[in-house]
């Protein structure tokens, strides 16, 4: 018995002394991870956790040779109705190769404090179905890499809902700000033409 009292404690003990496991954060893919490498924007070469989930995205083999429209958005911001329209989009060029992927931030001071709770804006208020993966910065010095290489190329997001329009190859991408809807007649042409 006491024997068994002692492996017990012994064993809680280290259970206990344990360091817990850390969260997966988001990583660049090492070269030889990468799928369709060739077709893949070096910018893109990441895995990143869906919103409010554990699931991971790898981002190339999401968006390898596909026209992609990236997206930073809130849930209670005055342009928070465009994700109907977002979604719209994504359903009507999904089959044509369209990959829209949307990432809340609080950058702009919008965004819910849990995921859980932007999760519901998303996917219950607006029924958003295209990848909207997890809170992050969007801009500054603490800014993801993608929305880093965004900037370099185009602009930094001035507030939420910019739309980042990126070519199959990931080297054209054209940015419309907040206040271009999606179902504007120049953001659709520009969607069309980069099918």
């Amino acid at each position: 018995m006491f024997k068994l009292l002692l492996s017990t404690l012994l064993l809680a003990n280290l259970l206990l002394s344990a360091p817990l496991a850390a969260k997966p954060q988001e990583s660049p893919l090492p070269p030889s991870g990468i799928k369709h490498s060739s077709d893949c924007a070096p910018f893109l070469r990441y895995t990143i956790r869906r919103l409010h989930s554990q699931v991971r995205l790898d981002l190339c083999e999401l968006t390898a040779g596909k026209p992609l429209l990236i997206v930073n958005t809130a849930s209670h911001c005055g342009f928070t109705p465009q994700f109907e329209g977002l979604e719209a989009i994504y359903k009507k060029y999904q089959s044509k190769g369209l990959v829209v992927l949307g990432f809340p931030s609080d950058d702009f001071f919008q965004e819910e404090d849990e995921e859980k709770d932007t999760a519901k804006v998303c996917f219950v208020n607006y029924g958003v179905t295209f990848p909207m993966l997890k809170t992050i910065n969007v801009r500054g010095s603490d800014a993801h890499p993608i929305f880093k290489h965004l900037a370099d190329k185009t602009t930094s997001p001035k507030w939420n809902f910019y739309k980042y329009l990126v070519s199959r190859d990931g080297k054209a991408i054209r940015h419309f700000n907040s206040r271009v809807t999606p179902d504007d007649a120049e953001f659709i042409q520009a969607i069309e033409a980069a099918l």
